[in-house]
């Protein structure tokens, strides 16, 4: 919307990013994303969902917390003016919904009177979605039919509480406080002395819909005192009613096998989130933290001459998944499509590989059973390669089993880098910080291929290392990946016996269920 009479400028999406899974955004929050100029966040808002936005965009933190403010709020808005007056795309993200109690309506107010675009785009709000998580439905008929949403954090500066607790606890009705942990004492109190019976059923949700929720049960007269003991701390909601004794039978999140497991993934940037989004499936937290780059070669010579004559071409070896986008997209480049490979037989490692073949419609001619270099040399046995020639569309370093044995077997061998890959320096700030403290490692390490051992290394730096590696599992996908790893001091605790990412996780997946299994029969778990 935009107030009349004023010259043309930016938009300003006010998008709401929902309760704190990075699942749970909009699809249309994340289309304007990945279309902004700049991105202004909050606090609450999951640094996943920046993943969406593209690298050249600005992105301002504006994050509050109590007694910590980034920027007051009228400076936010007037923020929010003047990067529209010189960007196209202005995304405000804010955590949950932009309306409720997100001060949301205060910056529209503001840029409306500033005569500045806005559109705003709905979240999930936290009152709805932590419940959901926790097990407790927000309403049942026949028990709770009707649902409040109050602010457990008034503005300061009012001499009068708004809030009617008299009506309040008179309700039959789900109450749900935002932002009001540091309050519970007094929110409990006032119910109580306005007629809510002490007994009436509460609980406290702190990070919902996270892998790291928690959740305490009690009732009005207990629940402030077992939220002390345990020095629960924000980001909680509180919530009051008869349905919040369903979550004995309605709790689902918490029993995902991986729930609770802080699990890193160090795959490069376009490919780690098929790793992070079966392991979130799974309850756990994916941490993505990219460890390598596929980026170009340092030269193109070998590749485009063997390109210049695709007819010459006996047998193309694929070892990888990015060795087939690399090399096609070189085709492509060269103006060559993929019917100039009509005549060449194709022999592939991994599924994976097959996989990305067969979205350019080529089907491998050879793939052995085996995933690693070892296992297609021991395919190839069973054809002759003399005098025949064999080019490996690969990264610039790599084994030289492959090709030196090749040529023993009589084929003419031509190693075609198509990529390589480097150490992502941009993920050295989130390293530091992620290994600055044993207490802050994850429980889980995952190594997908050696570069990621290699430049993980690099990231955390190999002082690091013995103290990582006694503190963290290691999981592993193949011998050559695992030997690399114990190479540099990890212990391989999990390694799938098919080399796919999702075996990687079905390993995981068992391990812990494993664990669980062994502490319940030691009497640890209750």
């Amino acid at each position: 919307m935009k107030s009349p009479g004023k010259s043309e400028t930016g938009t300003v999406y006010l998008i709401g990013s929902g309760p704190g899974d990075p699942g749970l955004l909009t699809l249309k929050g994340q289309a304007l994303l990945k279309k902004a100029d700049v991105v202004i966040y909050d606090n609450l808002v999951n640094s996943e969902l920046l993943n969406w936005v593209p690298e050249h965009t600005e992105r301002i933190y504006v994050g509050k917390k109590a007694g910590q403010h980034t920027l007051r709020q009228e400076k936010i808005n007037q923020l929010l003016i003047e990067k529209a007056q010189t960007r196209a795309v202005v995304v405000r993200l804010k955590g949950g919904d932009p309306y409720i109690f997100g001060r949301g309506g205060e910056e529209a107010l503001a840029l409306w009177e500033a005569g500045i675009p806005f559109e705003v785009v709905p979240g999930i709000t936290a009152g709805a979605a932590a419940l959901n998580y926790a097990g407790i439905p927000a309403t049942l008929r026949g028990m709770d039919a009707s649902l409040t949403f109050v602010t457990g954090h008034e503005d300061p500066a009012k001499e009068n509480s708004d809030i009617n607790w008299k009506a309040l606890a008179a309700e039959k009705s789900t109450l749900v406080f935002y932002m009001g942990v540091g309050q519970l004492p007094k929110i409990t109190a006032q119910l109580i002395t306005h007629g809510k019976s002490p007994q009436t059923p509460a609980a406290v949700i702190r990070n919902g819909t996270l892998p790291d929720q928690n959740v305490l049960v009690g009732t009005l007269e207990t629940i402030s005192d077992r939220a002390k003991a345990v020095r629960l701390a924000p980001p909680a909601l509180i919530v009051v009613g008869e349905v919040v004794n369903l979550r004995e039978k309605l709790s689902w999140f918490e029993k995902k096998p991986l729930f609770g497991k802080r699990i890193l993934v160090t795959r490069a940037q376009g490919q780690a989130g098929s790793l992070a989004d079966l392991l979130r499936e799974q309850g756990a937290a994916a941490i993505v933290l990219p460890a390598i780059e596929i980026v170009d070669p340092e030269s193109w010579k070998s590749a485009d001459e063997v390109l210049a004559h695709p007819e010459r071409i006996d047998w193309l070896v694929f070892t990888s998944a990015n060795g087939v986008k690399r090399w096609m997209q070189r085709l492509f480049d060269s103006g060559v499509d993929v019917r100039a490979l009509g005549k060449i037989q194709i022999a592939s490692i991994g599924a994976a590989t097959s996989e990305a073949l067969k979205n350019y419609g080529l089907i491998p001619d050879l793939q052995p059973a085996s995933f690693i270099a070892e296992g297609l040399i021991e395919a190839f046995q069973t054809v002759s390669l003399k005098n025949k020639t064999v080019v490996l569309a690969r990264a610039e370093a790599a084994r030289d089993v492959l090709p030196e044995t090749l040529k023993q077997m009589g084929a003419i061998v031509t190693v075609a880098p198509v990529y390589r890959t480097i150490l992502n320096s941009r993920s050295r700030e989130m390293a530091a910080h992620l290994f600055e403290k044993p207490a802050a490692f994850p429980d889980w390490i995952t190594f997908t291929s050696s570069s990621t051992v290699e430049k993980f290394v690099q990231l955390i730096g190999a002082e690091k290392i013995p103290q990582v590696a006694s503190a963290v599992k290691t999981a592993c996908i193949g011998p050559i990946t695992q030997k690399t790893a114990e190479r540099f001091g990890f212990h391989t605790t999990v390694m799938p016996k098919q080399f796919l990412i999702p075996d990687l996780v079905k390993a995981l997946v068992s391990y812990e269920m494993g664990a669980k299994t062994r502490k319940f029969q030691k009497g640890k778990i209750t």
